[in-house]
């Protein structure tokens, strides 16, 4: 494909991308693998420039733009060489007209901006989470040592804050490797790790992983057990908890899996009710952490979104606390650094349950921010995360 050819490529995906994001569609990745999928003659290169020239341009504008053609001018107004492929040659875009209208540019929308700034994030904090995210891995020390783990790579790494983490070149293949065939690690960000370690479960533990998705934290949890007592993962998504067993087969966890309806979750969980020692709660969220890894995400956010996660975050963290002891615990995370759904979401469970009280345990990176603890990329080098640990009072 000419320059040219890619651009106008780029324009059409983000067509895509942008269509979806209006109706809450497939994911950016998802529909670039179908869209790459329907187009086998493009070459791996042109395939690699194509995906470049899209996330970058999802990354240059802020609110949703209106077309991929405008979403590309945001990004050519800072590029000359970029518009200068706007030269209307075969299978190229046609040249920019004087005036032409280009996607707005910034952060997120302007409602949006403001709650971060409400939250205490600045414009360069706000800035670093559209960063690109690294490749971190957790050695999974059921197995191996992250020392041990590092001289078998295939590649050099570098040890991070998290102390089991790894941090991979940008594009390293990590998943096809045979050290991951094996269950020697997991792809995790370190920030992901962290708020694992902040739950501290020890061995011989019963711990429930309330909100379990397909099982990154349950594994890192099954690990700081060191396979003793008693793990079990939980999630309403049957398609992402299904992804669990196997997962954990590779890794040697012994975890079990339970599947929950919707507004059900305490009657299906009542012989777990005042047991667990440790509740991890990786609540739904609105994942403005996880920019870096999914910019089009804050095109898919309204306040009523971002309301309906707070009740979700209410009930669940209600859920959750049911099943803990007396004297046991309970972290709740969210990868959002919006205070509504991070700080303000602990504030008001513990003016509603005042038979709780919060710990903060040592841990490697971030700071306190309100009653709880904050990871932020720009400080941290982590994904964005807002995570809190509750210990029940036994009187």
């Amino acid at each position: 494909m000419t320059p040219s050819a890619r651009v106008q490529a780029a324009i059409d995906l983000l067509d895509a991308v942008i269509a979806a994001a209006r109706g809450q569609g497939a994911s950016a990745d998802r529909i670039a693998a179908e869209w790459f999928r329907a187009r086998r003659y493009v070459g791996s290169k042109d395939r690699r420039a194509i995906r470049e020239l899209v996330w970058s341009a999802i990354r240059a504008c802020g609110p949703v733009p209106a077309t991929g053609r405008a979403a590309m001018l945001r990004l050519a107004a800072d590029d000359p060489a970029l518009a200068a492929l706007f030269d209307g040659s075969n299978y190229g875009p046609a040249p920019i007209e004087a005036g032409e209208a280009m996607a707005d540019g910034g952060i997120a929308s302007a409602w949006l901006v403001d709650r971060l700034s409400a939250s205490g994030l600045d414009a360069e904090a706000q800035g670093s989470l559209l960063g690109r995210a690294p490749l971190d891995i957790r050695a999974n020390t059921l197995k191996i040592t992250r020392d041990d783990l590092r001289a078998r790579l295939p590649v050099e790494s570098q040890t991070v804050v998290a102390p089991h983490a790894l941090r991979l070149p940008s594009g390293a293949a990590a998943e096809s490797w045979p050290e991951f065939a094996e269950g020697l690690f997991e792809v995790q960000d370190a920030g992901s790790q962290i708020t694992c370690m902040a739950l501290g479960v020890q061995p011989g533990e019963a711990v429930v992983d309330l909100c379990a998705g397909a099982g990154g934290k349950t594994l890192a949890l099954g690990a700081a057990m060191a396979n003793t007592g008693h793990l079990l993962a939980c999630d309403i998504d049957r398609a992402r908890l299904s992804r669990l067993p196997d997962r954990a087969k590779r890794a040697g966890v012994l975890a079990e899996t339970r599947l929950l309806n919707p507004a059900q979750e305490i009657e299906m969980l009542a012989d777990w009710c005042g047991k667990a020692d440790a509740v991890m709660i990786d609540a739904p969220c609105s994942g403005t952490g996880t920019w870096r890894r999914n910019p089009e995400a804050r095109w898919r956010l309204d306040a009523k979104a971002v309301d309906r996660y707070c009740a979700m975050q209410a009930n669940v963290l209600g859920v959750g606390a049911s099943l803990v002891r007396p004297g046991g615990r309970l972290t709740y995370v969210v990868c959002s650094l919006l205070d509504a759904e991070g700080k303000d979401r602990i504030d008001a469970f513990l003016a509603a349950n005042p038979g709780w009280d919060v710990a903060l345990p040592p841990l490697p990176a971030g700071r306190e921010h309100g009653r709880g603890w904050q990871l932020v990329p720009f400080r941290d080098g982590t994904d964005g995360f807002f995570f809190a640990t509750l210990v029940r009072r036994v009187n």
